[in-house]
Formats: structure tokens, C-alpha cells, sequence
């Protein structure tokens, strides 16, 4: 999904992480703007590659538990960019804020990923 959504990672660090994704044909609903499943993957590929990075993944599986969003904005081009912070590192469960902005600066969704870390 994320070579077809074309979603590459911008900045990495522990507890955050930048990525951004094209506003285009492969992210639009019908009506020619940004769908609010792509933002929905979008925040969900950040917070799951986030937690990903500060696990030990040859001893734990990452898994998503919960996503929520608001749908704040709206865009027919350009770039969402989507900033993931980690507010929640417990033994069991990562939580995650993304926000999605337009590359112009306009909010376009608010989510919270809640994920499950599964030892193997």
C-alpha cells in the first residue's frame, strides 16, 4: 500500500516520525479530493513504522489497535505531510498523535493510533 499510495518517509527519530504522501488520483475519493481512508493509512503507516523502530522486532510483533481521526480539512493537490509523535510508550501498547497538514500548512486530519506490541 504504501508504494502505491507513494508514502515516503521524511524524518525519523525516537518516539517521532515525518512522512509525507501526494495528494493525487491514487489518493482522491470521487469528488476529486483527498480521501480520508488514505489519511487514515497514512497515519497508520507512521505509527506503525514509529513503533517498529523503538521495539526490538526480532522479539516483537507490531500490530494496530485503534484509529480515530478527525477530518478537519480538505486538499485536491499538493502534499499531506503527517507528523508522528509517541505520547505513550507502555510494555504492551504504543499510543500515537499524527497530525496530517497540508504541504501549505492547512490542517487536514487529527488522529490517535493506539497499537498492540506482541512478543513473538
Amino acid at each position: 500500500m504504501m508504494e502505491w499510495m507513494q508514502i515516503e518517509y521524511l524524518e525519523a527519530s525516537k518516539g517521532y516520525l515525518k512522512a509525507r504522501m501526494p495528494i493525487n488520483e491514487r489518493t482522491f475519493q470521487p469528488m476529486k479530493i483527498l480521501h480520508g481512508g488514505a489519511n487514515l493509512a497514512l497515519a497508520e503507516t507512521v505509527a506503525g513504522f514509529g513503533s517498529s523502530l523503538i521495539v526490538d522486532m526480532k522479539e516483537f510483533d507490531v500490530r494496530g489497535a485503534q484509529v480515530s481521526a478527525n477530518h478537519i480539512g480538505s486538499a485536491s493537490e499538493g502534499f499531506a505531510y503527517a507528523e508522528g509523535t509517541l505520547i505513550h510508550k507502555g510494555k504492551n501498547t504504543h499510543v500515537w498523535n499524527i497530525d496530517i497538514k497540508h504541504d501549505s500548512g492547512k490542517p487536514l486530519s487529527i488522529c490517535r493510533i493506539t497499537n498492540f506490541i506482541i512478543k513473538k
